[in-house]
């Protein structure tokens, strides 16, 4: 696996991404959608120089390759002279791959080369490599995905291109109830219902996790300390591994039996520690806003089952 870069600065406002057909400029321009960049692909030539003569333009990033109508490389490398002449930053990113791996993909996905529609892909290859060729030689950075999974292609890009401290993964902490099921989305999931139930609480039942008092009284029972300190570290130790993998969403969800109380306060106290380790994320409440009866019955339906007011487990 390589990733030849010639450049050494910070991330680009706006990239150019062109290569081969096949090479992954789709996978690539995804992955810069992940890490803030808007991408635009495929666009006409005609287009692309009112295009960056946009003012506010900032992390854009702009698909242009031999499909493109009109495709003409001089009049790419022109536009980019014409307005880094104006004082615009742009970069050429260039996706290259072997021909005989090129060739492999195409049978294996018994697509037809854009240039080839008639012959062997072979041929469309080697058209598109020459008609490529100029822009592969001034292209500020090239990343030959011979080697490369979908997953090695999107980590290159995210590295390279993706803003100081910036973590591509796209983190939501999610509360729910059991009562209503747990949520199809969710891809980690922590059940809340060890923790004391505020519903026994008559001054904290029509109260939620979000309120002072609630979050206090879950966080005040014996077992909490040490479940949460070990759920946020594991949490801590898993995101990066999903993040070099690719991942684009990933949602943990928390779960309590009404979705009201322990759950929403677990979930709000776990964005906190995240956001303080560096992890943006978004926090919602599936079911915070039902009314509180379902909060009363554990994972079997059935009430408290022991005396003074707290629910037994």
């Amino acid at each position: 696996m390589t990733a030849d870069a010639r450049i050494d600065e910070p991330p680009p406002p706006v990239l150019v991404v062109t290569g081969l057909s096949g090479a992954g400029k789709s996978t690539a321009l995804k992955a810069l959608e992940d890490v803030g960049y808007e991408a635009v692909d495929n666009l006409p030539l005609s287009l692309l120089g009112p295009l960056l003569a946009v003012p506010d333009a900032n992390r854009l990033a702009i698909g242009i390759d031999a499909r493109t109508r009109a495709f003409d490389p001089e009049l790419v490398l022109d536009a980019i002279a014409d307005h880094a002449i104006k004082g615009r930053t742009i970069r050429i990113l260039y996706i290259d791959c072997a021909g005989n791996e090129l060739v492999r993909r195409f049978s294996e996905t018994r697509r037809r080369h854009p240039l080839a529609l008639d012959r062997p892909a072979g041929d469309g290859v080697a058209m598109e490599r020459e008609m490529l060729a100029e822009l592969r030689r001034v292209a500020d950075v090239v990343i030959d995905t011979t080697d490369f999974s979908t997953n090695d292609l999107r980590r290159a890009v995210s590295t390279r291109f993706g803003a100081p401290g910036h973590k591509a993964l796209t983190l939501t902490l999610m509360s729910f109830g059991y009562a209503r099921g747990v949520p199809r989305d969710a891809d980690l999931v922590f059940d809340m219902r060890f923790l004391r139930n505020p519903h026994w609480m008559p001054d904290l039942r029509a109260k939620t996790g979000t309120d002072r008092a609630v979050r206090a009284y879950v966080e005040g029972d014996p077992g909490y300390r040490e479940a949460f300190a070990a759920i946020v570290a594991l949490l801590t130790m898993l995101l990066p591994g999903y993040a070099r993998e690719g991942r684009a969403y990933l949602t943990v969800a928390f779960g309590c039996t009404g979705g009201r109380h322990r759950s929403v306060a677990v979930a709000e106290a776990a964005g906190e520690a995240l956001r303080e380790a560096g992890w943006v994320n978004a926090v919602v409440h599936r079911d915070r806003t039902h009314g509180p009866e379902d909060d009363a019955l554990d994972a079997d339906g059935h009430g408290p089952q022991q005396a003074g007011g707290e629910k037994g487990l």
